[in-house]
């Protein structure tokens, strides 16, 4: 295979909703370069991309798959991306590490919402978007429906490449107002004929031809003076006027195709081949310094692995973009992220799990090695003298989470590897150990991503696992000022235990200063802070502890004591055993033994005070609450109103955007656990949500009282 320098290498991404065709697109776009001989089907489960068992079982993507074609001297790597929006973790990498996404539309359907939440992401990146309308063919295909669909919610910059002249099961022809001829193809589509276009298709196919000339010499003063001199523009230049466009997204060519039969992929390709920015065309990323790396073949060699999979027969394959430099068989690295050295064995240019094995790749290609020692996704391997490393992909927080356990509990350590295993191949799997919870917590971007973890690991690991609804990180704190004392006094022979605390508790806020009297009932008790200990909580709020204790009635080296004591109880809180928070303590008085009293005596003494204090301070329990973003058709919204209204959601807000309503919230995390299937069941999977952490606010009481008693309840069986 030929070595491919940086100017003649282009990354593109496939990208679109669920069932637009995308790895149908793929196989012919393999076809037609001849990379193979017969096209697959997702149907005949014989595809390029999807060889993975559970994308066979379940019938589309799951991963993202990375192929190559040779076209006219040049090399285009594309990143084949699940559309399902459970796996949006893939299409965030490959837009990372590609230069173009080729958006597949499907014409029956018009612009989904995965399809806005993916031009979102390549308007955030800054990446050239091309649109694919695909199954042009289908039953209900209405091209000039989307295409005004299309203008109205991604703008003006949409132009129309093509326009077909039948849609529907007759398809079979367009117009091409770029290089104005019209294709038509045979019934098994493939090489078209080519020829002048019809004189009824004359004025429409002109107007088109001009508004594209325009947005062409839009993006350069010299080819918009000859625009405006000759009023054309000849085919090389549209080509170099579109190019500056897509790299400065002022324009979005629309591409006709019907991926099944093979119409309008040849001359699709040809665009990305001529046309698409090449690697170099592009702004160069910037390391973790906010430096710049460019593509330089000669510059230092440093790697990005953004992908690691394990394979059927092959084990660990680490899929990698070639920053800056040129990469050789043979090369030592080190792996800045992780600490260790790797030496690369073997380079392949991958086409779904065929492999083809070369010596080298310039900067700027993607390719594959196995067998690596220490090496995650994420992670930078640079030659020596090079430290850049690169954390430019971000991902989204989970949405869906369950707590997850293996059904034998002594394969625990087991499904833990296992986990840890597939968050590295996947990072949107997030897994947690939660002490607080004692669960395992497994967190994705719905309930088919689980469901296809759990698939995975029962089928490939062979390891049964359960799904359980997870508990809730539920808070306590107190809303009054409250006084207790308690005495901790053990005589078993010998020396014995005695430790007494006096204390009070209160709520606290940042800056609240202390009062210098309390009353309670007829008692009054005049406080004289000696010093103020300020501890910030692993869980969030603060305990502060005031030692307001005189005439030595508690020597100091027992203070420490008692805060651990009452740090026991902000840990298992007296309510619901939650962590709790934001509690100020007083320590004003107590007593003390000459022989008897220790730590462990003021520990418990401190404790004891704390949790009666406590339950008289009008204690509260807080829940975590999120603000949740929902994206829904205009004619389901009423139905989805109805839904988060019934899970104690406050309303914030509701605006209009790009066609449609973006309904704003604030929900509790307890009513959030199954939102993402139910969502999905009220608009038939037309929708989207995002969720993020706001903060704890109190439960209501009918709420408190049953979590009151189911602990009580758990307690009494424990």
């Amino acid at each position: 295979m030929k070595v491919y320098q940086t100017p003649e290498i282009k990354n593109i991404a496939l990208l679109g909703s669920k069932g637009s065709g995308k790895t149908t697109l793929a196989e012919s776009l393999l076809f037609e370069c001849g990379v193979i001989k017969r096209r697959g089907s997702v149907d005949a489960k014989n595809t390029v991309s999807d060889y993975f068992p559970v994308e066979k079982e379940y019938g589309y993507s799951v991963f993202s798959t990375i192929f190559y074609a040779e076209y006219n001297g040049k090399k285009l790597n594309f990143i084949d991306c699940p559309g399902a929006d459970d796996f949006v973790g893939s299409a965030i990498t490959a837009l990372n590490v590609t230069d173009t996404g080729v958006i597949v539309i499907d014409a029956q359907y018009g612009v989904e919402v995965g399809t806005q939440n993916i031009f979102r992401t390549t308007a955030a990146l800054k990446k050239p978007v091309i649109f694919a309308m695909n199954q042009l063919d289908g039953e209900k295909a209405d091209y000039e429906n989307v295409i005004e669909q299309m203008r109205e919610i991604f703008g003006p910059k949409v132009v129309q490449i093509q326009y077909p002249l039948q849609c529907g099961p007759g398809f079979n022809s367009m117009i091409d107002v770029l290089l104005m001829k019209k294709y038509e193809w045979g019934p098994e589509g493939g090489v078209p004929t080519i020829s002048e276009i019809p004189a009824e298709e004359m004025e429409r196919a002109e107007e088109l031809h001009k508004i594209l000339v325009e947005a062409a010499a839009e993006n350069d003063e010299g080819l918009m003076e000859k625009f405006f001199d000759q009023g054309h523009l000849t085919e090389d230049e549209m080509r170099e006027g579109i190019r500056k466009g897509l790299v400065d997204r002022s324009i979005f060519p629309v591409f006709c195709v019907s991926a099944l039969k093979d119409m309008g992929v040849r001359r699709m390709m040809e665009f990305l081949g001529n046309v698409v920015p090449f690697v170099d065309d592009m702004p160069a990323p910037e390391n973790t310094e906010g430096e710049e790396v460019k593509p330089d073949s000669n510059g230092p060699l440093s790697l990005y692995v953004f992908k690691t999979s394990v394979e059927p027969h092959i084990g660990e394959v680490s899929y990698f973009k070639v920053m800056s430099g040129t990469l050789n068989v043979g090369v030592d690295l080190n792996n800045l992220s992780r600490g260790s050295k790797e030496r690369i064995a073997q380079i392949f240019c991958v086409c779904g799990q065929i492999r083809t094995q070369v010596d080298k790749l310039c900067a700027g290609d993607i390719g594959a090695t196995v067998k690596l020692k220490d090496v995650r996704t994420g992670n930078t391997l640079d030659e020596k003298g090079c430290d850049w490393q690169y954390d430019f992909i971000k991902y989204p927080e989970p949405k869906y989470t369950r707590a997850v356990r293996p059904v034998t509990e002594s394969d625990s350590e087991k499904l833990m590897e296992i986990l840890t295993r597939m968050h590295e191949e996947d990072p949107t799997w997030v897994v947690e150990q939660s002490k607080e919870l004692k669960q395992t917590i497994i967190g994705g971007q719905g309930e088919f991503h689980l469901r296809t973890l759990k698939w995975r690991v029962e089928n490939n690991d062979k390891l049964p696992i359960v799904f359980e609804e997870p508990k809730i990180p539920y808070r306590e704190t107190i809303t009054k000022a409250a006084r207790a004392d308690y005495r901790h006094k053990k005589q078993s022979g010998g020396a014995g235990q005695f430790g007494e605390v006096h204390l009070i508790v209160e709520p606290y806020t940042d800056g609240m200063p202390v009062p210098e009297t309390y009353k309670f009932g007829s008692q009054e008790f005049k406080m004289n802070v000696r010093d103020t200990q300020e501890i910030p909580l692993p869980w969030g709020g603060k305990l502060v502890v005031c030692n307001s204790i005189v005439g030595g009635a508690i020597d100091a080296r027992f203070i420490p004591a008692i805060v651990k004591g009452l740090m026991d109880r902000m840990e298992q809180g007296p309510l619901t055993g939650s962590y709790a928070r934001d509690v100020r303590v007083i320590i004003y008085d107590g007593k003390m033994h000459p022989v008897d009293s220790n730590e462990i005596s003021f520990r418990l003494a401190g404790r004891n005070a704390f949790s009666e204090a406590f339950r008289n301070a009008n204690p509260k329990v807080l829940e975590p609450v999120y603000d949740v973003d929902v994206m829904v058709p205009a004619d389901v919204m009423g139905d989805v109103m109805s839904d988060l209204q019934g899970r104690r959601a406050i309303i914030m807000g509701m605006t209009s955007e790009n066609g449609f309503e973006k309904i704003s919230a604030r929900v509790p995390l307890k009513e959030m656990a199954s939102y993402s299937t139910a969502l999905s069941s009220i608009t038939g999977g037309r929708s989207s949500f995002t969720m993020r952490f706001n903060g704890y606010e109190l439960v209501p009481s009918d709420v408190q009282e049953k979590l009151l008693k189911a602990y009580a309840e758990s307690s009494s069986e424990d």
